[in-house]
């Protein structure tokens, strides 16, 4: 079975999210955008989900910096992600697999990560694109 979590940093923590958005406004000249959020979705296969619970507090956030969602926040105007083609090296899902298996001490699972950007404004198709 696929496990599925998306992690956020808190709010007052979104400094990546922010300075993103304030770059889309001036280098790309997108002034219909009003918020951005991003969100880190990771995809596990090949464990119980007794651990992918532990993992979620344990490798995939910071409890204390991060929010996490079993399904993808319904909140902006538009909503994308990015994510690795296969055979591309995936740092982030190769790093979550090797700390789910030293804390589990067992096989190593698939993990596969996305970058999940959610746009609020009254963006046009130009936009957007």
């Amino acid at each position: 079975m696929v496990y599925r979590v998306y992690v956020e940093k808190k709010p007052e923590l979104a400094n990546e999210a922010r300075s993103l958005a304030n770059d889309i406004r001036e280098f790309l000249g997108v002034t219909n955008l009003e918020d951005l959020r991003m969100l880190n979705r990771y995809d596990a296969e090949g464990m119980s989900e007794e651990l992918f619970g532990e993992c979620v507090a344990q490798v995939f956030s910071e409890p204390q910096l991060d929010m996490t969602y079993d399904h993808c926040p319904a909140w902006g105007d538009v909503t994308f992600c990015t994510e690795y083609l296969p055979g591309q090296y995936d740092q982030r899902a190769d790093s979550a697999a090797q700390c789910i298996q030293i804390l589990s001490q067992g096989e190593r699972p698939l993990i596969r990560t996305a970058k999940v950007y959610i746009l609020k404004g009254k963006l046009t198709e130009e936009d957007i694109a």
